[in-house]
């Protein structure tokens, strides 16, 4: 696969065997991606991760004994796409707190693969264009919430979901509610680049903030809110939530 960007990836895997198969299967399926480094140990791990500048961070749940999304909490703000690359499937919700693109449970094939790395280019290419309507560049951890008395700023972790109400927007976050004079279609743009999900043509929920699904459809928030999924975007959900690849028979 290939297209007029290039890209940078660093991984990082206690396992020098797995780390060469990833290696492979990355560069066989992207002439545009540079793998710029390996590293086999935690504390090489979290110092390239530090200072790396590469777009995709491909990282196993499991580091010398240690867990390996523990070495994210010390590196807050985090600007790659993370793909878990690990054979621990049970870690997969916890994974996704830290906004993950992909969760790929070994041995990983060549498509599940390049969904994970195709959604991390979209993700990246998102984020670079993102715009509010006026034009302005959206700050990359900012929401800006227009209400009748001006415009309030919202960090992106800070909303839960929003809802439609008539022609307005209720915005629901973590210790407020407030009323958008924007209806719920201004907000499509929060699907591209941020941690937001199309759950409902009356929702948009922060995926962060889900905590449990329920079938037929419906998503637990962190305030315990209730919200229906549409039947159309279930298994969309689904994929982009768990991306939880099943090991080959």
């Amino acid at each position: 696969m290939n297209n007029n960007t290039n890209y940078s990836c660093i991984i990082v895997d206690d396992e020098e065997y797995a780390i060469g198969l990833l290696a492979e299967s990355i560069s066989g399926l992207y002439n545009n991606i540079e793998i710029a480094g390996k590293y086999t140990s935690w504390d090489e791990g979290l110092e390239a991760i530090k200072a790396s500048k590469a777009d995709i961070l491909f990282l196993d749940v499991s580091i010398n004994g240690r867990n390996g999304m523990d070495i994210l909490k010390m590196v807050p703000n985090i600007d790659m796409e993370i793909i878990f690359v690990t054979a621990y499937s049970e870690y997969a919700l916890e994974a996704f707190k830290y906004s993950a693109t992909g969760y790929l449970v070994k041995p990983v094939g060549d498509k599940d693969l390049s969904i994970a790395i195709d959604k991390a280019i979209e993700r990246i290419k998102n984020k670079k264009t993102a715009k509010l309507n006026t034009g302005t560049p959206l700050a990359s951890n900012k929401v800006a919430i227009p209400s009748g008395k001006g415009v309030n700023y919202f960090d992106v972790n800070e909303i839960i979901y929003l809802e439609a109400v008539a022609n307005y927007t209720k915005v629901v976050t973590r210790s407020s509610e407030i009323l958008s004079s924007a209806n719920i279609g201004k907000y499509s743009y929060l699907s591209d680049g941020y941690p937001f999900f199309a759950a409902h043509r009356s929702y948009i929920i922060n995926l962060n903030c889900v905590v449990r699904y329920e079938s037929p459809g419906i998503v637990i928030m962190t305030n315990k809110m209730e919200i229906p999924l549409s039947r159309s975007v279930r298994e969309d959900f689904l994929n982009r939530f768990n991306n939880i690849n099943t090991r080959q028979e």
